[in-house]
């Protein structure tokens, strides 16, 4: 864990909770950690952790979120390249791209996930739910449906110019006024 650490992947935990098991014997006590790990980069992961200590959930956590990380499609200024929706459980999440400058308008578990994975200008909602885990877990869902413009082309066979119905640069360039 120290090799990723140095590599520039941080993380932060979104949630600790107390969770409570009855028994026959009495009552157990653990806790719960909620942490995303992602390297402001396009990189970023979700884990849950559980223990009977705090630092020992936040650990397992974390060694979980390393290796549930996704890579994401962002634009050179910071955002996402289209509209985006998805549904975990009964969570639902609405992510819009944002113009330069107007930093991310986020709540709760989407924020923290949105700015560890290094998106700067977004706009985003959280629908539904108020669950934690599902509301981090739609985002991600999200934010992996992304793609790019160029890739939808390229898998569909087309060329870029037929797809978006422009012409390309180049052509631009060579008409003279």
């Amino acid at each position: 864990m120290k090799n990723e650490n140095q590599k520039g992947i941080n993380h932060k935990v979104i949630e600790i909770r107390r969770v409570c098991k009855v028994s026959k014997g009495g009552k157990s006590l653990n806790f719960r950690a909620l942490i995303v790990v992602g390297n402001q980069k396009g990189i970023v992961g979700l884990g849950i952790g559980k223990a009977s200590q705090v630092l020992n959930a936040i650990k397992k956590g974390q060694s979980r979120a390393i290796q549930n990380r996704i890579q994401i499609a962002m634009t050179r200024t910071k955002t996402i390249p289209h509209k985006s929706e998805a549904n975990f459980g009964a969570a639902q999440v609405m992510l819009r791209p944002a113009a330069p400058g107007s930093g991310v308008i986020a709540g709760g578990a989407i924020r923290t996930v949105l700015e560890t994975a290094g998106i700067k200008n977004i706009l985003a909602k959280q629908l539904r739910s108020k669950n934690k885990i599902n509301n981090a877990r739609a985002t991600l869902v999200a934010l992996s449906n992304l793609r790019f413009i160029t890739v939808t082309a390229k898998n569909r066979g087309l060329s870029l110019e037929k797809l978006t119905g422009r012409k390309s640069y180049e052509e631009i360039k060579d008409v003279k006024p």
